[in-house]
């Protein structure tokens, strides 16, 4: 049944945040778990609220539009967590709560004059380039400080901190060490802006010792992912 292979996917994930948590001498509630419902159905969605789950997270707006507004009545916070084109801004702002992968002014103000017209305050977390990927997204790391401050100057949104995405190739504990460092600066100039969201199925050990505050898990939760079928 598949409300007990999500349930024991949650366990398992919550097991694994837990070690990663106890290893470093972290708090468990310290981390919150983002489950990232690309490609799964809506029901899949209902089952983890159903079982405590409160932050979703979606990539694809064509995908998560739909979901957000079938989904409307639980009570989710909805992470936006894919690079998002200007032109889809007006569709993720009605209704995510926290987007993740600011990397531009241009996109921050695009933002903030759709937040301002739906009347809505929406959380922005600067993505940070760990890597010379452009096709990835990301804000190269010197170039962070001042975003954060563009964010936290613009109407109808609120800084939360940042976020990355591991290279390929690298070990991720490395990679979250430089995160860390792009966060500490964020959080001097700008000390509410505390969330650090860090880590996957793979590499989410590594993005807890290095400070994540929210790790985005999707296959060790819910399974190997059907392709996208546009």
């Amino acid at each position: 049944m598949r409300r007990d292979e999500i349930a024991a996917g949650l366990a398992q994930v919550d097991e694994s945040i837990a070690a990663a948590c106890r290893a470093v001498g972290r708090d468990r509630g310290e981390v919150t778990l983002i489950a990232v419902t690309k490609t799964r159905p809506a029901e899949d969605v209902r089952i983890l609220a159903e079982l405590g789950v409160r932050d979703v997270g979606e990539n694809r707006d064509q995908e998560a539009a739909p979901k957000a507004a079938e989904l409307a009545g639980l009570p989710l916070t909805w992470h936006f967590v894919g690079q998002l084109q200007t032109n889809k801004v007006r569709s993720v702002v009605a209704y995510a709560d926290v987007i993740h992968s600011v990397d531009r002014v241009r996109l921050v103000e695009a933002i903030s004059r759709e937040a301002v017209r739906q009347g809505r305050d929406v959380g922005c977390l600067i993505q940070v380039a760990l890597d010379d990927d452009p096709a990835r997204g990301g804000a190269r790391p010197a170039d962070v400080p001042e975003l954060a401050d563009e964010v936290a100057l613009a109407e109808g949104v609120w800084l939360g901190g940042v976020m990355a995405v591991a290279p390929l190739g690298e070990e991720p504990a490395k990679a979250f060490a430089r995160l860390r460092e792009v966060a500490t600066r964020v959080q001097e100039q700008h000390p509410r802006a505390t969330m650090v969201s860090a880590g996957m199925s793979g590499d989410l050990a590594e993005a807890i010792a290095h400070g994540a505050t929210h790790v985005r898990v999707g296959t060790a939760l819910l399974g190997r992912r059907k392709p996208f079928v546009r």
